[in-house]
């Protein structure tokens, strides 16, 4: 299920852009005047819309705010000749438009993939929170004009040195579609991996991999573990975005480590690499809809919790290395640890699997602390996975 603004804005975007391709007469500001109430004015003085499934597409603090904040600043600072952009879920186009009103780049591409015609239509009578938001208009428009959705420009041309090629589709189908290598940033901005986790899979990030450069960065708002597991799983390195306008920081990622700046939290690495919480998404076909990669990830933790993955409940693995693990929650740690094979939370085997995230050996192991989150996560798996095997070996000879 593709997720895009309320169904009863878009009907009626699309009937006066409909009457407005009959008549030859601008009507859109008469159209904002009629619906303007169904939007959200945030901060920066960008409005906003909520979906069906009643997610916020931008936060309150302003989408501008955001866009130049988590995917702008982190990703393409410093770029000055070529830079190419690959904004997925486009929206609004207030990404692109963000971008457009930082960069000093001397020529830019972006690649603007949407799924939703309506939702580009509705981004024609939304008030332009700054200048560039006019460019993306103009792309808009070309594409719906050249699709008989309508008949008249009204936004200005784009300035020599941009080039905006929009593409309408689901992203799964357009990306493989795409240059090889090409991109320098990557914004990804579907709705979040809870509600809409077909962007959020292993397959379509692997096919993201593909398309950026070796030291191009993916940006992404949101932190959830399965999406992190997947970009690691992809081949990626993650790290922590900014924290702006939302609880948690986005996320940064980069096949180049030296790209990603700021590591996961402890917390997250643990969570990622050793409960089920941190088992991704999954979409072999690159063509399931929401309830069936939400329903293959359901069975496949219920499948590991305990089996190979440490259960996630009252967040156990955060409870490895810990003397002081007392009262109701230390029952269910101890329960959930003896489950895996695991009988002490701060005996040897809990030390072996936690050690990668130390300054120091504390195992015995006598191996460095892996240098970057990805590394970590993936040691910290390999040395549980040691563990459950020696485990299954013991019970056999048993």
């Amino acid at each position: 299920m593709a997720l895009t603004p309320r169904g009863d804005v878009l009907r009626t975007v699309m009937d006066y852009l409909e009457r407005e391709s009959r008549d030859s007469v601008d009507r859109r500001r008469d159209l904002w005047r009629s619906i303007s109430d169904k939007f959200i004015r945030t901060d920066d003085g960008s409005y906003t819309l909520k979906s069906e499934a009643g997610e916020a597409m931008h936060t309150r603090v302003g989408a501008i705010t955001e866009a130049i904040e988590k995917f702008v600043k982190p990703t393409v600072s410093g770029i000055k000749d070529d830079l190419r952009v690959l904004d997925l879920c486009s929206g609004l186009g207030y990404n692109t438009a963000a971008l457009l009103e930082f960069t000093d780049a001397s020529s830019v591409t972006v690649d603007m993939v949407e799924i939703s015609a309506g939702t580009m239509a509705t981004a024609l009578i939304v008030p332009s929170p700054n200048p560039a938001h006019k460019i993306v208009k103009g792309a808009y428009e070309d594409f719906l004009l050249s699709e008989g959705l309508l008949s008249l420009r009204t936004s200005p041309p784009a300035p020599s040195g941009i080039e905006l090629r929009v593409h309408c589709g689901d992203a799964r189908a357009v990306v493989p579609l795409l240059e090889r290598e090409y991109y320098d940033a990557i914004f990804l901005d579907a709705f979040s991996p809870r509600v809409a986790p077909e962007l959020y899979t292993v397959e379509f990030i692997s096919l993201l991999a593909g398309v950026l450069k070796k030291r191009g960065v993916l940006a992404t708002y949101t932190s959830a573990a399965p999406m992190r597991a997947a970009l690691i799983e992809a081949g990626f390195h993650v790290g922590q975005g900014p924290v702006f306008g939302r609880k948690s920081g986005g996320t940064l990622a980069s096949m180049d480590p030296r790209m990603v700046r700021k590591p996961l939290d402890w917390r997250d690495e643990r969570m990622i690499a050793l409960s089920d919480a941190g088992i991704p998404y999954r979409d072999p076909e690159l063509s399931a809809d929401a309830l069936e990669i939400m329903g293959r990830r359901r069975v496949e933790r219920m499948s590991a919790r305990g089996v190979t993955r440490i259960s996630s409940a009252v967040k156990t693995p955060l409870y490895l290395g810990s003397e002081q693990v007392e009262g109701r929650t230390g029952r269910r740690v101890r329960r959930n640890l003896s489950r895996i094979g695991i009988d002490d939370p701060s005996g040897p085997e809990a030390l072996y699997i936690i050690c990668p995230q130390m300054d120091e050996c504390i195992c015995g192991c006598g191996e460095d602390r892996p240098a970057s989150s990805r590394d970590r996560v993936i040691s910290m798996r390999r040395r549980l996975m040691d563990l459950v095997n020696l485990r299954h070996l013991a019970d056999k000879a048993g």
